[in-house]
């Protein structure tokens, strides 16, 4: 094959984490009808447009911020960098983020802790507004994180701000414990929904592939 995949997504299950462990949020999946009664097996699932790895679109924090329909999926597919930040235990800041050789047009992925934890961390490692204005000021097209949410505890939700607000995507709930450092192939393709300010996402890394592959 001439590559390696890496699934960097939660899987979806009703006993998984999901954020500050509200019982609300939990998916529910239910058999509708089985073989005891029917030739086929359905299910039905209720879920969070948050549940486990998603993509953020700008109306989950700006009132007339766009909905899922209006990111651009070609900013969510293509070369990647995955930063080793396993060292930080609160907010990634501009000092954490130096000196790594980021570069414009980039999408980010910061492996942390969080990636060594199945359970919701009330002090998950998170992208400070410090950190998020360094990476606007680059001119980053992405930023994805290994925590179910990309800020933590700031009032009025600034990290979310300064990246919708510059353009920038936003990838939460990543798994990236197994994954090397290193730069990689994305895709990170939502589910098709059109108005919501979220969605559950698959997220690839393809390790040896190349565009023109």
């Amino acid at each position: 094959m001439g590559y390696k995949v890496y699934d960097v997504s939660m899987t979806i299950h009703e006993e998984m984490a999901v954020y500050k462990n509200k019982a609300e949020k939990k998916p529910e999946i239910e058999v509708i009808q089985d073989f005891d009664t029917s030739p086929a097996r359905e299910s039905r699932i209720h879920l969070d447009v948050h549940t486990g790895t998603h993509v953020d679109a700008p109306l989950h924090m700006l009132p007339d911020g766009g909905t899922m329909k209006t990111l651009e999926i070609e900013k969510l597919t293509g070369p990647c960098r995955l930063l080793d930040l396993t060292h930080v235990t609160g907010g990634i800041g501009r000092a954490d983020l130096e000196g790594v050789g980021i570069r414009e047009g980039d999408f980010v992925l910061l492996k942390t802790r969080n990636s060594d934890r199945e359970d919701f961390d009330f002090e998950f490692v998170f992208l400070s507004q410090d950190g998020a204005e360094y990476l606007t000021s680059i001119g980053v097209r992405g930023v994805g994180i290994d925590a179910l949410g990309i800020e933590r505890g700031q009032p009025g939700h600034p990290t979310h701000k300064t990246l919708f607000r510059a353009g920038i995507l936003i990838v939460e709930g990543l798994r990236l414990k197994d994954v090397p450092v290193g730069e990689y192939f994305l895709t990170a393709v939502p589910i098709k929904l059109r108005d919501t300010e979220a969605a559950p996402a698959r997220v690839l890394l393809f390790e040896g592939l190349s565009v023109a592959d």
